[in-house]
């Protein structure tokens, strides 16, 4: 099959969870002697015309110069080049900036698209914002052949709210296998004798009831806090809020994968506060690190750790955790998500479960 990919700033992955799906996805596509395309920013630090026997085609992106319309624009260039190419199929992943241009689409192709998350749902954006990403989930659904959910609970949500039938394929991760203690050195921290939480400074991500519950807290082990908190308001407020709580070390991004699987693995407790739809890369990659979780609760979660993670909706509830409990007394919890790793979410499978719905579609 000759075959596109859209919808992300390119590969190799220097940016998140879509990227890193692109690379291993499309990598995987060439091996198996397919013809892959994807499609990169101008701007990104990969400018070489292959990658691993995939094709890559740079299209201009003007983000950098007039912010967030910029996107819209990249992915309208992505999309025009596609008319051009005779594509068997197009995955798009994500609607948000595309769908809009969803009746330029090539008629000649099929096209399958990973809905992600519920992005109307993230707090971070004004009502007029949301409002409009309402629109372009109903748009994206209207211009695709195909729907794919990488949760149960995204792929409930567009049956019961639109009769649209998706195929549920998860996200995936590599298991861990090379824990190196030195790392800590660099963090001033040792081996399960502190806590850890990782993600964007947004508040549906719970950052302030977690570290709400660090803060009142009588067990007083470092709290890692991993993220870059110096790009928005909520960021900025969070570290001002807890200045005065010793135990809580706002540290930045990390982006050396390494050193954030060696943090994973030798934490005591991890706590992701995600609430907003989908199968979230970082849940898997923390699972593949033999850590011990605190979830928020909600069905997005639930659906993935099951019962080998402890749950939590208030501060309270944070602050019980990290009185009362210690990875060493749940390594049924940490071996259970490590095995699902293995059986349900390793890349090998996710791979395979795409190209078979491919060919499925083409039938």
């Amino acid at each position: 099959m000759k075959i596109a990919i859209i919808g992300t700033r390119g590969i190799p992955n220097y940016h998140g969870g879509f990227e890193q799906f692109a690379e291993y996805f499309s990598v995987y596509l060439a091996d198996k002697g397919h013809e892959v395309f994807t499609y990169n920013s101008m701007k990104h630090p990969y400018q070489e015309k292959t990658y691993k026997g995939v094709h890559i085609i740079h299209c201009n992106d003007p983000e950098d110069k007039i912010g967030t319309p910029g996107q819209f624009i990249y992915d309208l260039n992505c999309i025009l080049d596609a008319r051009k190419r005779k594509f068997d199929i197009i995955l798009q992943l994500g609607y948000t900036s595309s769908s809009i241009w969803g009746k330029l689409l090539p008629k000649n192709a099929l096209i399958i698209t990973n809905m992600d998350g519920l992005e109307w749902k993230r707090s971070k954006y004004s009502k007029p914002v949301r409002q409009f990403l309402k629109f372009a989930e109903k748009l994206a659904i209207k211009s695709s052949d195909y729907l794919i959910s990488d949760s149960k609970g995204i792929q409930s949500y567009l049956m019961n709210k639109y009769g649209a039938r998706s195929k549920y394929i998860a996200y995936g991760a590599n298991i861990f296998n090379t824990p190196n203690e030195k790392v800590l050195q660099q963090y001033n921290v040792e081996k399960h004798k502190y806590n850890l939480l990782i993600a964007r400074f947004e508040p549906e991500n719970n950052l302030e009831t977690i570290l709400d519950g660090a803060a009142i807290s009588n067990k007083k082990e470092v709290f890692l806090v991993v993220g870059k908190h110096n790009v928005n308001k909520f960021g900025t407020y969070l570290k001002q809020k807890y200045l005065n709580s010793e135990n809580i070390r706002f540290i930045g991004g990390i982006y050396n994968l390494e050193h954030l699987n060696n943090l994973r693995y030798f934490s005591n407790l991890y706590f992701h506060g995600h609430s907003v739809g989908g199968t979230n890369p970082s849940l898997l990659e923390a699972m593949a690190c033999n850590t011990l979780i605190i979830a928020h609760d909600n069905q997005f979660n639930k659906a993935i750790l099951k019962t080998n993670a402890f749950y939590f909706n208030t501060a309270g509830q944070v602050k019980e955790f990290l009185e009362e409990i210690n990875k060493g007394q749940h390594k049924d919890k940490t071996l259970n998500c490590r095995s699902d790793i293995e059986k349900f979410f390793n890349w090998p499978l996710i791979n395979k479960q795409y190209l078979d719905f491919f060919n499925e579609c083409r039938k």
